[in-house]
């Protein structure tokens, strides 16, 4: 356990102390405020106070998926990149521990930005009335939508050889979870009910977005981070036996 905290504040610190984490910290927050203002505060037609707050969760999930994959692409390929990845195979650990400990660290700081929107459903408050529940509800399902994107840019990180492919592959990845819900559409059953079951958003995001809590939803995303991060240490050992 010391040994995933460890690499896990190792992470953290690196967000923390680099240009690279502020720069995602701003322009997610900046891509939040400029929607907030437009699509939900800005809007000259009148909405209740729920809409508002609806409409903050939908566009904020998508610019959570996408500071999880900019965030977690680095990961394991900068390692690889730096020459260090031969010091961390090396070392005493094992690949589920370094996967643990760096995925940890990435959602602390997607956590971190994650919370630092928090003014945005506040402002709501001020002219409107919302209920504290509904906050809670949307931000759970937004950390375990942010949770899911930081798994898959770890996986994708520990494939890919550099950051650039990284990214590419984890958005690609979650572009076609995203688009399970068109593919349940176009399709008969039994399939049209896989797919639309392994959407991202549709099924599973918008009971949190509406403000309840949905067992199925958690169960759903909490299955996929263990599922990729179980496919990241696979990966890991193959390098270490190579």
């Amino acid at each position: 356990m010391n040994h995933i905290l460890l690499l896990a504040k190792r992470e953290l610190g690196y967000y923390l102390n680099t240009v690279w984490g502020y720069a995602i910290l701003a322009v997610i927050l900046m891509i939040n405020g400029i929607l907030f203002n437009t699509y939900s505060m800005g809007s000259n037609t009148e909405k209740y106070s729920t809409d508002v707050l609806q409409d903050f969760f939908f566009f904020s999930s998508g610019t959570t998926m996408i500071a999880g994959v900019l965030i977690a692409m680095r990961l394991l390929s900068e390692e690889r990149g730096n020459g260090t990845a031969a010091l961390l195979e090396t070392a005493p650990i094992s690949e589920a521990q370094i996967i643990a400990g760096k995925y940890l660290g990435a959602f602390s700081f997607l956590t971190l930005i994650t919370i630092c929107s928090l003014y945005m459903p506040f402002l709501i408050e001020v002219n409107g009335k919302v209920s504290w529940a509904h906050i809670g509800s949307g931000y759970l399902g937004l950390l375990l939508l942010g949770g899911v994107a930081v798994a898959i840019g770890t996986f994708s990180s520990a494939v890919a050889q550099n950051q650039i492919f990284s990214a590419l592959l984890g958005s690609s990845i979650l572009v076609l979870m995203l688009l399970g819900w068109l593919l349940g559409k176009s399709t008969e059953e039994p399939l049209s009910e896989v797919f639309s079951y392994l959407a991202l958003f549709d099924r599973h995001f918008q009971p949190f977005m509406r403000g309840r809590i949905n067992s199925e939803s958690i169960f759903f995303y909490l299955s996929l981070i263990f599922i990729f991060l179980l496919l990241s240490t696979r990966v890991l050992q193959s390098r270490r036996i190579s």
